[in-house]
């Protein structure tokens, strides 16, 4: 158990910002599970835009590699193709 007082700040912000971090992850993975299930050309174009800038947030923040967050970029735009091709 902390005795400083500055340890005891500093492990009330680790856990805030641990919990904030989670909450940004989960729904970012959220949002990319149900955007590929879409089979709708028009709904997905709307929402595409959108998932993007959660994966580019996440990119941002370091909580994913800038390299992981071009390849999910790369797969949703892939699925938007696939989607218009049809």
């Amino acid at each position: 158990m902390a005795h400083h007082k500055s340890a005891k700040k500093r492990i009330r912000q680790t856990s805030k910002k641990r919990m904030e971090n989670r909450y940004y992850g989960k729904t970012t993975r959220n949002a990319l599970r149900k955007f590929l299930l879409l089979s709708d050309t028009g709904e997905a174009e709307k929402s595409v835009s959108s998932v993007v800038a959660m994966v580019d947030k996440l990119a941002k923040r370091n909580q994913i590699h800038k390299n992981k967050a071009g390849h999910l970029k790369s797969e949703l735009m892939k699925h938007v193709n696939s989607l218009k091709a049809k």
